[in-house]
């Protein structure tokens, strides 16, 4: 479908450290094997999507989030022709660098690092993940992972202008991720409003009628599978109408980018580059809907008074044990070294940014009482 615009198999600009080819596998292939055998992806088990640790044992977690990211983003880089190792391997490494409590552990990272005039985004450090802090080959820091994909990391759900920081100048500032990557942004969004609904109904924040209420495709799906199923129970029948309603946002995902490919007429991934807008997107309808979705999920999910009590004190966790180890970062373990060539407020950033959820709260039981 749109084969012409598919990223190669291989990287067109390498690696920082030249590796010979490997005998039976793509360098995409490799890079989305380093990245799963990384300590942080491991460790993304431990850390919040949106709903806390043990409060269920079904709810999702920053890991599972990501495996599901994967396969929307895989089924539609299949379906569109494009590059499915390349996105898959995108789609695994986009979380890389959460912190602990989900965004408002972002959030308050960063306020802390503003502070003390940096500052902390989570794709700028999984970007930092894979080249300095993951220390697993002899040879280099890092992964030594290929151009593309770190570029990726960076770029798939934000532009770089041409005044970027330095350190960003290299991943071609100005101009568009390819379209592969662009993909993993949208697949992000539809995963999590589909998840983040699926969880919400099981916590019982919401009911198949006030899904109904505010979502009109959803209302729709469910009528359909009440006349499809009238036996089934109103849990299956939510759950029919939930799958339905991620089918629907997929192939207007797929309809939408496929459209507007075609109406830019690109012939080449490079094309994609330089192009004045983005090509991954939903039809208007597909859009309309997912809006309904997520603002139904602000208004009766995301600020329910037990997710915002459970959010406050994470966020006062974080903020006490930051200024605790920037006062004593000999408690911070095996960086010693690091804390001799680098500031302090990036060594306990890096420190806390690894940090699960349950690890830092053991810590800050363990250290502030």
């Amino acid at each position: 479908m749109l084969g012409r615009l598919r990223l190669g198999p291989n990287s067109a600009r390498g690696r920082r450290y030249p590796e010979p080819p490997h005998p039976y596998r793509s360098d995409f292939q490799r890079d989305r094997d380093r990245i799963i055998h990384t300590r942080a992806f491991r460790r993304l088990e431990g850390k919040t999507q949106v709903f806390a640790q043990g409060l269920c044992d079904h709810f999702r977690n920053r890991l599972t989030h990501t495996i599901e990211v994967s396969q929307v983003a895989r089924t539609v880089a299949a379906a569109l022709e494009l590059n499915e190792e390349y996105t898959e391997t995108l789609a695994l490494a986009h979380d890389l660098g959460h912190p602990p409590f989900g965004h408002v552990g972002e959030r308050e990272l960063d306020r802390q690092m503003r502070r003390l005039g940096s500052g902390f985004e989570h794709n700028r450090h999984a970007l930092r993940i894979v080249d300095v802090l993951e220390q697993r080959y002899a040879r280099f820091d890092g992964l030594n992972l290929t151009f593309e994909v770190r570029e990726g990391i960076v770029k798939h759900s934000r532009e770089i202008g041409a005044d970027a920081e330095d350190e960003l100048q290299e991943f071609l500032p100005g101009q568009r991720p390819v379209l592969e990557a662009q993909l993993v942004d949208l697949a992000d969004e539809i995963a999590y409003n589909s998840a983040d609904l699926d969880d919400a109904f099981q916590a019982g924040l919401v009911g198949m009628e006030q899904v109904c209420e505010r979502v009109g495709v959803f209302a729709q799906l469910a009528e359909q599978a009440e006349m499809q199923y009238p036996g089934a129970s109103e849990r299956v029948r939510f759950w029919e109408a939930q799958r339905q309603l991620m089918n629907f946002l997929i192939g207007g995902f797929l309809e939408g980018t496929a459209a507007a490919a075609k109406a830019a007429g690109l012939e080449s991934a490079e094309d994609v580059r330089r192009l004045d807008r983005r090509l991954a997107q939903l039809t208007p309808e597909t859009a309309a809907t997912n809006r309904e979705l997520r603002r139904m999920l602000v208004d009766q999910v995301y600020s329910c008074s037990q997710l915002v009590s459970e959010r406050a004190e994470a966020v006062t966790k974080m903020s006490e044990l930051f200024e605790f180890l920037l006062e004593h970062p000999e408690n911070i373990p095996a960086y010693g070294e690091r804390l001799r060539s680098e500031a302090a407020h990036r060594v306990v950033c890096d420190y806390m940014a690894g940090m699960t959820d349950g690890y830092l709260t053991r810590v800050h039981r363990e250290l502030l009482g």
